[in-house]
């Protein structure tokens, strides 16, 4: 299988299954003498591991991380960084019952027919858990771009029908669902409540904010900024659909209305979202993904096993509460690494850190 690895000059490779006996990532690229902890990586990994709320998986894991090699007394070496996660709440046996049972939605049918043989236990590599080590590896690179006064944020704004009125980031950062818009809240319990007694789930839009990006990072015309963003968050299980800048209205838009005029000052709208020609324009950039809602639910569906026969498939209890996976969101740290690239090559060495 190939395809684990991302970047060009910061290049992350990651591996493990979600029910094997660890994750772990490799990251090559990182510049020396850029202090790094446990503790900058933790925080982040805090932030998205599973088990910490009753409307997402019920997998309980610490997921408390180990650098094993490429930092000495607190700074990065300049050599290949090695981090390892330890799986500890697999219950591999809740599994067992769909061994020989392909779910609908899932990528096991995909992966049977590619491979030939594929781990059942929580999907293996295509499970949702592949993603703490991206959280891991965008620690790293958050800390370079913070030294340069780049910030990505991110939000939830839409779960199921429930659309945010307003955008608050703080809000986001003090709620159970990463939800921009803490007016909704009381809906989104009342939606929850029902989707926990029904065993179903729904979808979510979230959105990234990159504010202090400079100008003239990405390269024409294979390597646009916006596709590298693109396919980051694509790579990311369950996303179905990227959208940069402003798209909600835009087909109502005529071409004089979008075309994000100039002044000497800089442009007057953003609808661009930052980006123009695969070019950063040194405005806001502002994505949006959808996450597709999780099939991994109680209530009984129709499939095939692996004789070819129709059969019925249910998710054991402990798996039902995974509707939109809001924490996949600080998975876009990973992103980070998209625009660390441009900046490197651009910019080479600055802040008495070599590249």
């Amino acid at each position: 299988m190939s395809g684990n690895t991302f970047g060009k000059l910061f290049q992350v490779t990651t591996y493990g299954e979600s029910h094997g006996k660890a994750l772990g990532c490799i990251i090559d690229g990182c510049p020396p003498q850029l202090e790094i902890s446990t503790d900058d990586i933790q925080s982040e990994l805090n932030r998205r591991k599973p088990g910490q709320s009753d409307v997402t998986t019920q997998r309980k894991e610490d997921d408390v991380v180990e650098i094993l090699s490429g930092v000495f007394e607190g700074k990065t070496l300049g050599t290949p960084i090695s981090l390892i996660v330890y799986n500890q709440d697999q219950r591999s046996k809740d599994y067992s019952n769909i061994k020989d049972v392909f779910r609908p939605n899932h990528a096991d049918i995909t992966y049977q027919a590619k491979y030939g043989h594929r781990d059942h236990r929580g999907g293996g590599r295509s499970s949702a858990r592949e993603t703490a080590m991206r959280v891991a590896a965008g620690a790293i690179a958050k800390k370079y771009l913070n030294l340069h006064d780049i910030h990505v944020d991110g939000y939830v704004s839409q779960i199921g029908s429930i659309s945010a009125d307003k955008i608050n980031l703080s809000n986001a950062k003090s709620n159970k669902y990463f939800f921009a818009d803490e007016s909704k809240l009381e809906d989104l319990d009342a939606m929850f409540a029902e989707l926990i007694a029904d065993g179903n789930s729904v979808g979510a839009k979230l959105a990234v904010r990159v504010t202090n990006c400079p100008i003239g990072l990405g390269e024409p015309v294979f390597d646009k900024f916006d596709a590298d963003l693109a396919k980051a968050i694509m790579s990311i299980n369950a996303v179905k659909s990227v959208s940069i800048g402003n798209t909600h209205n835009m087909l109502d838009l005529k071409g004089s209305e979008v075309r994000d005029e100039m002044t000497a000052d800089g442009f007057k709208s953003n609808n661009a979202g930052g980006i123009l020609g695969g070019i950063t324009n040194g405005d806001l950039i502002e994505l949006e993904f959808i996450i597709k809602p999780t099939s991994s639910i109680k209530s009984k569906g129709q499939t095939i096993n692996a004789m070819g026969e129709v059969d019925i498939v249910r998710q054991r209890k402990r798996n039902q509460r995974r509707p939109p996976e809001p924490r996949e969101e600080f998975s876009f740290l990973f992103n980070r690494l998209s625009p660390w690239n441009r900046f490197a090559r651009r910019y080479g060495s600055t802040s008495g850190i070599a590249v």
